[in-house]
């Protein structure tokens, strides 16, 4: 039988690992896959059998930074704060789909948002007016049509697609380069606020990591990685956001570009991108309605994973399962937010985040501004 551990030990463990010199997260995952899942048997065989790591990994291993760890877990010990692993239930189940997934997330702000169907829309940092403007309207529409804004916080495109959707209430995730309690860049000091008020900032980073220009390819991949699609709004011949689009191709993923003026060195980079197969897209309703499956393929693979592992039954229709009634009373007549509907319900934020989903698909449940829900009334029947 496997000994409990606290919360703290099973963070000092992960973080431990995290910090191993050369590890990195594939090497992480190959250990718990031996160990079954379990990190601290991970340490335990990393410190037993780990010959083939560097000299600096082993030194680690035997004697960690104590002071290091502990302003990590002081990190993780505020409020808002959460260091999300492979091994959890509401971890997003699409980046276990492509190459090189990471090990972990930190997350500040709603780590729910993390398992909604999302969209990422990207571009250039130094984007034109109108480059700026089309984020925004995408953004706007994109959300209000039930899908998460994702991008990186940079200049230009990614800030002006976060502020869209903050401003319509709307569901949005930055995926950063640093560790999560930094900021790049500087200027974006007052987004990063507004994330973690009312999204989330996600990186693989830990705490006290710098802007380093080989982490921003690395964040990239999760960028593609957690949409379903990605969306590249300007974008030059040489812009880092035609290797997002790449890594998105690679994965699976869709990938829209929008035409622009032949006289327009940012349009260069999404010409390209047509000429090379991506969508050519002139209103966010075209995405909308290519992305709708890939959305509900989502929402049956979170309700299936959520509801077997966190609250115990699959069920085939919502109205047969108790859990979806409680749900749809819990909702009422008014908007409610997902922290009222989980102080009524008793349900985690991660099952009820496939549950709405699901609603949501199905044409029960309409999001509204400030991640609040309204339960729609039924359809009338001929």
């Amino acid at each position: 039988m496997p000994i409990p551990h606290s919360d703290g030990d099973d963070h000092r463990a992960w973080l431990t690992a995290l910090r191993t010199p050369g590890l990195g997260p594939g090497g992480l995952r190959q250990w718990l896959d031996r160990a079954d899942g379990d990190i601290h048997a991970a340490l335990a065989q990393l410190r037993r059998h780990g010959a083939t790591l560097d000299p600096a990994a082993l030194a680690w291993l035997e004697r960690p930074d104590e002071a290091r760890l502990a302003q990590d877990l002081a990190w993780l010990a505020e409020p808002g704060h959460r260091l999300l692993r492979c091994t959890e239930v509401d971890f997003p189940p699409q980046l276990e789909h492509i190459p090189q997934p990471p090990a972990v997330l930190f997350v500040v702000g709603d780590a729910s948002l993390l398992l909604h169907p999302q969209v990422a829309i990207i571009g250039a940092r130094a984007a034109s007016a109108s480059g700026m403007a089309h984020a925004r309207a995408f953004a706007r529409t994109l959300a209000e049509a039930g899908f998460a804004i994702t991008s990186g916080m940079a200049d230009g495109i990614d800030g002006a697609a976060h502020d869209a959707a903050l401003d319509a209430g709307a569901k949005t995730l930055a995926v950063i380069g640093t560790g999560p309690d930094r900021v790049y860049p500087r200027k974006h000091h007052a987004l990063a606020r507004r994330l973690a008020e009312h999204g989330a900032l996600v990186s693989e980073f830990p705490p006290g990591t710098p802007a380093r220009a080989d982490h921003f390819p690395r964040r990239n991949r999760i960028i593609s990685g957690l949409a379903l699609g990605v969306l590249v709004v300007e974008a030059g011949l040489r812009s880092g956001s035609l290797i997002t689009a790449r890594l998105a191709a690679e994965q699976g993923r869709e990938v829209f570009a929008l035409p622009g003026s032949i006289h327009n060195p940012l349009a260069r980079g999404c010409h390209r991108l047509i000429r090379d197969g991506a969508r050519l897209v002139e209103s966010a309703a075209e995405i909308v309605e290519l992305l709708a499956p890939a959305a509900r393929s989502l929402g049956l693979e979170l309700a299936a994973r959520l509801d077997a592992e966190a609250v115990g039954a699959v069920v085939t229709t919502t109205d047969a399962d108790p859990d979806y009634r409680q749900l749809m009373s819990a909702l009422g007549h008014e908007p409610a937010t997902m922290d009222e509907l989980v102080q009524r319900t008793a349900l985690s934020a991660a099952a009820l985040s496939s549950m709405l989903l699901m609603l949501e698909l199905d044409g029960r449940v309409e999001r509204r501004p400030g991640n609040a829900y309204q339960a729609l009334p039924l359809p009338m029947r001929a």
